[in-house]
């Protein structure tokens, strides 16, 4: 095999056909989450139950699989992506054929938000990152994007495929074929080439050997200020979207557009992220990551400005400008950070390191949800929330011009200045 850089150079087949099962795990985890949206109505419509606790349980799938990212790395590391991918489509499954029998809503939080946040973490960004990282180097940004686009993807296929099959055959029905389905997906995760697609694994370290972090590579991972200042970037950017986000089509009602112009234009912010999530990965490999960074965080901030300066004065300019920034720019940081995750502590334990910090950027998502609605209740009006998101993502948007250093990766570091030999 002729010495590469990255292997594309020398398998591109190979290569592509692994960013390619990373892209359909994605869409399968996000679109089977995200097609709870549609089920919402119909649920409420048969048991009567109060909004809020409907849609808690969503917040429950979000949140778990947030949180469960780190023991998905683990995982991966461990046993390897045979047993995470065939285990989380079975997770989901069994999610979605528990909901197609249930009566009470803690059937529902453990179908939905327990199995299915787990089975999401399990085929999400975390093991994809780390398959990446062994096929492509010179090209990890522009792949990871790729990777991550399948998230909207998911959504935009998969929801209006669920709608589609409720108004034909009913809830219930549809959740049983959704489970049936992914049994299917998961008997082929069993039976794929797992040999050939992880053989430039990196060869694993004994444990414990002298001189390395395999034994504990999380908490090696922890010593080091690169390691918080992603945290920071994941963290704040998730605090600052979700401060926005949840709220945003009320927020347009209230402002003076109709219903369906204020589902239009979020529904098309969504699709416009799938663009700006796989360009921000080019860009980065192209230029920098901070360059791709900047642009994605002024680009939201732009965003976020028009929509307060919608709370002065209505205009269907401002609310243009809104989508297309706050758009594209939905989600860019994600394939930014997964790829700076792998090139900085690549090796042995990575997807446990990456997972660690999308658990955190999940924190994030939480507590700017509940904060969103606070801010509402507590001033009567949504400058407050807008302005606080600004705030934030400035925070996250620091590190990659305050810490330069920390986070650019070791190949892409000058050589230190040799002094003359006498």
């Amino acid at each position: 095999m002729p010495k590469t850089s990255d292997r594309t150079a020398a398998t591109p087949g190979r290569a592509l056909a692994v960013l390619a099962l990373c892209f359909f795990f994605n869409f399968v985890s996000r679109g089977i989450g995200d097609t709870f949206l549609v089920f919402l109505l119909p649920l409420q419509q048969e048991f009567g139950w109060a909004r809020a606790q409907m849609t808690s349980i969503y917040s429950v799938l979000m949140l778990v699989a947030g949180l469960a990212a780190p023991a998905a790395g683990w995982v991966f590391e461990r046993h390897g992506p045979r047993v995470l991918y065939a285990g989380g489509v079975g997770l989901l499954a069994a999610g979605q054929l528990i909901a197609s029998q249930a009566g009470s809503p803690w059937q529902f939080y453990v179908g939905l938000g327990l199995f299915g946040g787990l089975g999401s973490a399990a085929l999400g960004m975390v093991p994809a990152a780390a398959l990446l990282s062994w096929w492509f180097t010179s090209r990890l940004s522009t792949a990871i994007g790729v990777a991550y686009s399948a998230f909207g993807c998911g959504s935009l296929v998969l929801v209006p495929l669920s709608q589609a099959l409720i108004e034909a055959q009913g809830w219930r029905p549809t959740y049983l074929t959704l489970g049936a389905g992914l049994v299917g997906v998961g008997l082929l995760a069993l039976v794929l080439p797992w040999r050939a697609i992880t053989a430039p694994r990196p060869a694993r370290a004994p444990a414990g050997a002298p001189g390395t972090a395999a034994a504990r590579p999380l908490r090696a991972a922890m010593a080091q200020p690169r390691f918080w200042l992603l945290v920071q970037v994941m963290f704040f950017t998730a605090l600052g979207m979700y401060l926005v986000l949840p709220q945003s089509v009320a927020y347009l009602i209230d402002t003076g557009f109709t219903p369906l112009q204020s589902a239009t234009a979020v529904g098309a912010a969504s699709m416009l992220s799938i663009a700006g999530v796989s360009g921000s990965g080019w860009v980065s490999d192209r230029f920098t990551h901070r360059r791709a960074a900047t642009v994605s965080f002024v680009g939201t901030a732009l965003g976020i400005g028009m929509l307060l300066a919608l709370t002065y004065r209505a205009s269907e300019w401002l609310l243009v400008g809104y989508v297309l920034l706050f758009g594209i720019c939905q989600g860019a940081r994600g394939p930014v950070v997964a790829s700076l995750s792998a090139k900085l502590f690549a090796g042995q334990g990575q997807s446990t390191v990456y997972g660690a910090i999308y658990a955190l950027m999940s924190l994030g998502m939480a507590f700017g949800t509940l904060l969103s609605g606070a801010l509402h209740d507590w001033t009567g009006g949504y400058r407050a929330g807008f302005a606080l998101a600004l705030v934030c993502i400035a925070l996250a948007a620091a590190p990659f011009w305050l810490s330069q250093g920390q986070l650019v990766p070791a190949a892409s570091r000058p050589l230190p200045r040799q002094s003359p030999t006498p």
